[in-house]
């Protein structure tokens, strides 16, 4: 056979297991899109997944083409050296941007955080506006808009408040000294009242003295808020203290301020 009727035999072969491969690749790409809509619609590795599998493509055609060159009797070692002499300066130049890319799939695919999400990342906290192929885009407390690189995002400490299922209410309430010991426990029961009947507050909760105060007797409530919003917290916290402070001035027992009594000693001269 000719040698240019082997080489066409074999360029068709290649074709033939290119086009099999790709075929293979775009029919798990989109069993994959399909499961990760089902489970989030608006995922960022939506975005991510055709760039992954463009690279897979490319690499195929790579394989292939070397292959082929090699039947053929071509020296490709001397053209895989070139690739990895170039390959070397590519990847110093590139290798911030390919760490990110790696930091952009380690955060997606482990779901440390979505887009809506509070975070804190290091000392950076706000909601997670957008997680693209290079940085995730943070909206902070100021309303500044704060880019953080992924391969730093996947190497901090990463505190996810938005998935967390409760909330820790712990208030402490200063009474006077003046106050008897009947207001006192009642104090107490209306904390405990004002909790139990609270839909937004967990039943198990503590109420108790906690210590004497310069100026105050403190009563300490320490439970727990059915949600993991910090917005939904503060308005139930909110609500919380001014149910408190309402029962408190109906049953006529004293908040303690700051205080000082000054004792002057009188004496006299003989």
């Amino acid at each position: 056979m000719p040698k240019w009727e082997a080489g066409l035999i074999a360029i068709a072969i290649n074709i033939a297991l290119i086009l099999i491969l790709f075929k293979v690749i775009d029919t798990v790409d989109k069993k994959i899109i399909e499961k990760i809509k089902t489970q989030e619609s608006n995922s960022p590795l939506l975005r991510f997944l055709p760039i992954l599998m463009k690279l897979l493509k490319a690499v195929i055609i790579f394989i292939a083409i070397t292959g082929f060159l090699q039947s053929q009797g071509y020296s490709v070692s001397s053209i895989l050296a070139g690739f990895g002499i170039g390959g070397i300066a590519v990847g110093m130049a590139a290798k911030d941007a390919l760490a990110n890319i790696f930091g952009s799939f380690e955060i997606l695919s482990d779901h440390i955080y979505r887009i809506g999400d509070y975070v804190k990342i290091n000392n950076i906290e706000g909601y997670v506006e957008d997680i693209n192929i290079r940085s995730t885009k943070i909206r902070d407390l100021d309303n500044f808009l704060i880019s953080i690189p992924n391969n730093i995002a996947a190497n901090a400490l990463i505190t996810n408040v938005s998935q967390a299922k409760k909330r820790l209410i712990n208030i402490t309430f200063g009474v006077t000294y003046s106050t008897d010991n009947n207001k006192i426990k009642l104090a107490q029961n209306i904390l405990k009242e004002l909790a139990t009947t609270h839909k937004e507050i967990h039943n198990e909760f503590t109420v108790a003295i906690h210590d004497l105060g310069e100026s105050s007797i403190n009563i300490r409530f320490r439970g727990y808020v059915k949600t993991g919003s910090y917005d939904k917290f503060l308005k139930v916290r909110g609500e919380f203290l001014e149910q408190v402070i309402e029962k408190f001035r109906e049953n006529n027992i004293d908040f303690a301020f700051p205080s000082r009594s000054v004792y002057i000693e009188n004496t006299q001269e003989v």
